[in-house]
């Protein structure tokens, strides 16, 4: 059978309307599908990946700026309120006009005064203190007011400007301009004044007083007192520089005092004002808005003040207000100084941290794309051979990398932006951007190299780098050995801040020549035993999983190097906040004079039975009471006489607390006494070294301030002691019992001192319990006469900061409140806790160095491993073989981490200040401790060992299963 030919279609007739139609046009090839969009579906996981890892790095490095200007806005701005509203302030002054004076005068002045304000630095207009005072106080002369010790009260005229906003008008009425008299009259009516009624009752004044002064010589009116006025809350910024306006100020004069009383007058009575101390002042008090003020730019901020205090904007100032002697004075530029001066010392772990992170990102994104290249090498090589170039490979690799890359980029740094917000953004922005450019180059970058001809290597490029790093490393650790990390004066040196990453790269570097060495002995001693695990184990990870066809061979250094910055940033900065921790307790230690204290006011005693209920409670290991006084004089020295410290106590339990403070040890037996020696025979004593800057020698006769005398010789000297840890103190310590016979009351101790984790609520609730309900009046310290005694409506002196309460009769005093309070500064606990989070993050991305290591030999050893399996490998042996093949990298890179932060510490640790990071003076330098830098390198390295584990248990079956099934395909 044959087929028969195609039929011929019939020709069309010409006539037809179709046959003058052209043929149709052929239909278009189909268009290739877009490269990106192909890549991206081929790998929806490596694309999700690589997204992820972008997005972590670039919010990581978005954040860390951003958490910095937050932590020193916070810092500056505590320390600024710290510091009190008057020193915070801009305290403009002028002499009172000869006439014309009036508060719209003093209003326009003000608005003068606030429209040079608003650049760098914001006035809180809503607290401005503005008015006029009286430069001198006038005696008032009325036989009626208070006069202890025959002296009158004295009195200066204010007026406020906001004063009846922040008083309450109790009796009488608000003073208003006095009625003028006619021209030449004989007579002047008195000023109309308000006072407040705590300062009425303690002078003697009520409404209605004419309040008369000493006349001078043009004539000084009186005052009239027509109000009376309350103040609700004296603690108000408002009344700071006022403070003889809420009540009675009391002046010494010798040995006796006087009153001291201001009073309000009205704004009709301005230009008669002067006439009552002769001159007035007017005054302006700009709070500045510290809460606005920005860390970083301070330095502009400093300058503004300067100018406004004496500069450019002073002179302006003087010309717009036509006061030709206003000046403005201020503590700001000191202050902004200080807290310059707090911020560079904090820098070196506020800085670490970041450097530490922000290396360990560097590594692994480099890492990544060299994994990635290295999966892709046969499918580049492919393009190459069929005609791509490598700018065209490697455009084409960069617009994959956009798609990913850049979009997970800009909503890292929208979530940084959101989730820190503070007004500086340039900062965050290039790191963001720096981070996002290094995600997207890394591939591409490391794709052209592969791509490029190979040329005969060189072995002379290594050797050269690695003496480049080592160089750039020995020079940072010379600078910072003798400058510091940051240097008094300016900022700190990028290069120094670094030289803890450039001692573990040059670590890693050395450690990734000597880790094969070693690992390919220990498989050679594993192969002469029996089993396979261990020696192929050790044999794979002493050669190294390179890329195939590349003709690499040993471990990756990248791995190592990311866990080696890791680890040496951890413990080097762990050691920091460990002696920062030490010093600390040190210092606090020394302040309290152990772990828990009690003392008595003036020269009370404690109660009988406290120090011995004291010394029982839980935690208490050494218990220590004794008796002090402070106005003992010493006999006998080249000054003949001497003011010292007085210390009765038992010598065995004071030396315990000297040594373990660390103050003044000494043997106990220095101050043993014989039984046989005669009573009048010399009592030993320790002397401070301040009693032996005195002078003298033999003996000495102590004087206590109670009577008596002691004849003492000194058995050593000691450079100080807890009861009085000042280094200039001069300090006298006699043993209990000859002491105690001879001097009189040094039997009843009136200080104990405790060592151990003592309960601080514990003990001040053991105090309340031993106080007897009358002894607490008698505790206080007498007056010296019933004139000196405070009225009654005046209430206690507010206790000055870091006190105990004034109601306390036996203070109570732990080294832990200590502690609290010394660590409470929030500079320190910014750089702390930046630190922490910076340690965490550079411990995430080295364990994701190591993961992306192992992942990309899964499938060679998913290969070997099913080849393994078939010849009866357990899957217990598989694991093992995993971690045979991946821990000893893990534990070489945390043994030679420990020892590298270890000698960073002891390079670098000698020029490190901590005393801010303290909260007190304390000695330079960092103390190399086993414990945060092991603590550090362990932690990390069980970390990547439970990673690794996770992995080979969860993933090697499936892996392991999906080989067997379809072959060895490479």
């Amino acid at each position: 059978m044959t087929t028969p030919p195609p039929a011929t279609p019939p020709p069309s007739d010409p006539r037809t309307p179709s046959a003058s139609r052209t043929p149709a046009a052929p239909r278009s090839a189909p268009r290739p599908a877009p490269w990106v969009r192909t890549r991206l579906r081929a790998a929806p996981l490596g694309t999700l990946l690589a997204a992820a890892l972008a997005f972590v790095a670039v919010l990581l490095a978005a954040a860390l700026p951003r958490a910095q200007d937050r932590g020193a806005d916070q810092a500056l701005r505590s320390f600024l309120n710290d510091s009190g509203s008057t020193r915070t302030s801009l305290q403009a002054t002028a002499p009172a006009p000869a006439s014309g004076q009036s508060a719209q005068a003093l209003d326009r002045t003000l608005s003068s005064l606030l429209a040079r304000t608003g650049n760098t630095f914001h006035v809180e207009a809503e607290k401005v203190v503005h008015g006029t005072r009286t430069n001198k106080r006038q005696p008032l002369l009325n036989p009626e007011l208070s006069r202890p010790h025959r002296l009158p009260p004295e009195m200066s005229l204010l007026y406020v400007q906001q004063a009846q906003d922040h008083v309450k008008l109790e009796e009488g009425r608000w003073p208003t301009g006095t009625p003028r008299t006619a021209a030449g009259a004989a007579y002047a009516p008195p000023l109309q004044v308000a006072l407040s009624r705590q300062a009425a009752e303690t002078i003697g004044a009520r409404v209605g007083s004419v309040l008369a002064s000493a006349p001078l010589v043009d004539g000084t009116p009186s005052v009239e007192v027509v109000g009376l006025f309350s103040v609700p809350d004296e603690a108000d910024d408002f009344w700071v520089g006022l403070d003889c306006l809420p009540r009675a100020c009391k002046k010494t004069v010798g040995e006796s005092y006087l009153w001291e009383a201001d009073a309000l007058i009205g704004a009709g009575d301005l230009d008669r004002m002067d006439l009552w101390g002769h001159d007035a002042q007017d005054f302006w008090r700009l709070p500045v808005d510290v809460d606005r003020l920005r860390a970083d730019r301070l330095d502009a901020t400093k300058k503004e003040i300067a100018s406004y205090v004496a500069g450019p904007t002073a002179a302006a100032l003087s010309f717009d207000t036509r006061r030709d002697r206003l000046r403005t004075t201020s503590w700001l530029p000191e202050l902004f100084e200080q807290a310059h001066e707090r911020r560079q010392a904090a820098a070196p772990l506020a800085l670490i941290g970041p450097a530490g992170v922000g290396g360990v990102a560097f590594v692994v994104l480099c890492l990544a794309g060299a994994l990635a290249a290295d999966r892709r090498d046969a499918e580049l090589r492919l393009l190459l051979a069929r005609g791509g170039s490598r700018s065209a490979i490697t455009g084409r690799l960069l617009g994959e990398g956009a798609v990913t890359v850049l979009p997970a980029a800009a909503a890292a740094t929208a979530l940084a932006v959101l989730l820190l917000p503070t007004p500086r953004l340039a900062p965050a922005l290039l790191s963001a951007a720096t981070v996002a450019l290094l995600a997207l180059l890394a591939f591409p970058i490391r794709a052209a190299v592969l791509l490029t001809p190979a040329r005969p290597a060189g072995r002379w490029r290594r050797p050269v780098a690695e003496l480049l790093v080592l160089a750039a490393t020995a020079a940072a650790v010379l600078e910072v050995r003798r400058r510091g990390v940051a240097p008094a004066g300016s900022d700190p040196d990028p290069l120094l801040v670094a030289s803890p990453l450039l001692l573990a790269l040059c670590g890693a570097l050395l450690l990734a020549r000597v880790q094969p060495v070693v690992t390919g002995w220990f498989a050679r001693v594993a192969g002469r035993r029996s089993g396979l695990v261990g020696f192929l184990g050790l044999a794979r990870a002493a050669r190294g999983s390179g890329a195939r066809g590349s003709g690499s061979s040993g471990p990756s250094v990248l791995p190592m190097v990311a866990l080696l910055l890791a680890i040496t940033t951890g413990g080097f900065g762990a050691a920091v906040l460990q002696s920062v921790e030490s010093n600390r307790l040190g210092v606090a230690r020394l302040s309290v004079g152990g772990d828990a204290a009690i003392s008595a006011f003036g020269k009370a005693n404690l109660p009988d039975g406290l120090a011995k209920a004291a010394g029982e409670l839980p935690g208490v290991r050494t218990s220590v009471p004794l008796w002090i006084d402070h106005d003992s004089a010493l006999v006998g020295t080249v000054q003949r006489s001497s003011q010292v410290n007085l210390i009765v106590v038992e010598p065995a339990a004071y030396a315990e607390i000297s040594r373990v403070l660390g103050c003044g040890s000494f043997d106990p037996a220095l101050l043993a006494t014989g039984g046989g020696e005669s009573a009048d025979a010399p009592v030993p004593a320790l002397f401070s070294s301040g009693v032996a800057r005195l002078g003298g020698s033999g003996t000495f006769t102590v004087q206590p301030g109670n009577g008596g005398e002691v004849r003492v010789r000194g058995a050593a000297v000691i450079d100080c002691t807890p009861a009085v840890p000042a280094a200039d103190a001069a300090t006298v310590v006699l043993p209990a019992g000859r002491a105690t016979a001879l001097i009189a009351g040094s039997d009843r101790p009136n200080r104990w001192f405790g060592l151990g984790p003592v309960d601080g609520d514990r003990l001040r609730a053991l105090v309340s319990s031993a106080l007897p309900p009358e002894s607490a009046p008698q505790a206080a310290p007498p007056a010296a006469s019933p004139a000196d005694a405070p009225p009654a409506s005046a209430s206690p002196a507010a206790p000055s900061p870091g006190t105990q309460p004034a109601d306390e009769v036996y203070p109570v005093r732990t080294s832990a409140d200590a502690v609290a309070e010394l660590g409470a500064d929030p500079l320190q606990r910014s750089a702390e806790r930046l630190f922490w989070a910076s340690v965490a993050g550079a411990a995430g991305f080295a364990l994701l160095a190591v993961l992306l290591t192992l992942m990309r030999t899964v499938p060679e050893r998913a290969a070997l491993l099913a080849r393994l399996r078939t010849m009866g490998l357990r899957r217990r042996q598989g694991v093992a073989l995993i971690l045979a093949e991946t821990l000893p990298q893990t534990l070489a890179a945390a043994l030679g981490g420990a020892l590298v932060a270890g000698a960073a510490v002891a390079l670098l640790g000698p020029a490190m200040d901590l005393s801010t990071l303290v909260g007190a003076s304390v000695p330079t330098g960092v103390r190399l401790a086993a414990g945060p830098v092991l603590t550090q390198a362990l932690g990390l390295a069980a970390l990547v060992a439970a990673a690794v584990l996770v992995e080979a248990a969860t993933s090697g079956r499936r892996q392991i299963t999906t080989e067997l099934r379809a072959g060895d395909q490479r």
